[in-house]
Parts: C-alpha cells; sequence; structure tokens
C-alpha cells in the first residue's frame, strides 16, 4: 500500500475549487482505486492524505485530465506552494 501526502500553503480556495475537489475526490474513488482519503485545512495550510494499492494507479490518477486541470488551476490560483510525497506503507495496525 501507498500513500500520498499533499501539503500546501492556501492562497485562496473558491467555490469552483470546492466543486472541483468534490468531483476529484469522487473521481480517484470510483475510477482510479483511491481506498481512503482524508484533508484538513486549517489557516492557510492545507494538508491530504490518499491511499492507494499501486504506484501505476498514484500515476494513472496524477495524469487524469480532470485532474491536470485542477493542478493547473492550484499552480495559478489556490496554493501558494504545495509539495507532494509518495510513501510506502510497511505497517499499519
Amino acid at each position: 500500500m501507498y500513500a500520498v501526502i499533499f501539503r500546501a500553503s492556501v492562497a485562496q480556495l473558491d467555490d469552483e475549487y470546492s466543486r472541483l475537489a468534490q468531483r476529484l475526490k469522487t473521481l480517484a474513488f470510483e475510477k482510479y482505486g483511491c481506498r481512503e482519503f482524508v484533508s484538513v485545512t486549517g489557516g492557510d495550510e492545507e494538508i491530504a492524505i490518499s491511499y492507494w494499492d499501486t504506484e501505476q494507479q498514484i500515476r494513472d490518477w496524477k495524469n487524469d485530465p480532470e485532474h491536470r486541470h485542477a493542478q493547473a488551476m492550484g499552480r495559478e490560483k489556490w496554493y501558494r506552494s504545495y509539495s507532494v510525497e509518495v510513501c510506502e506503507v510497511v505497517r499499519k495496525r
């Protein structure tokens, strides 16, 4: 199992962000096999962690056209900065 950790410094989130985030979450589960997704926003910081069975699922998700559009919007409008880490889960209780 793999975890993708997304951290961002928020510039400005709007209604378009909220709609797109919900759509992408549904797409991640239904089309790409995401196992779990949790996100928290506090102040101007956001963190989201998603869990996947394979690295290929993560790559496919990253390259989805709607997700690519969201990535571009994030860079241009919603986030001042962000980072993405892909980790292999070695133990889960």
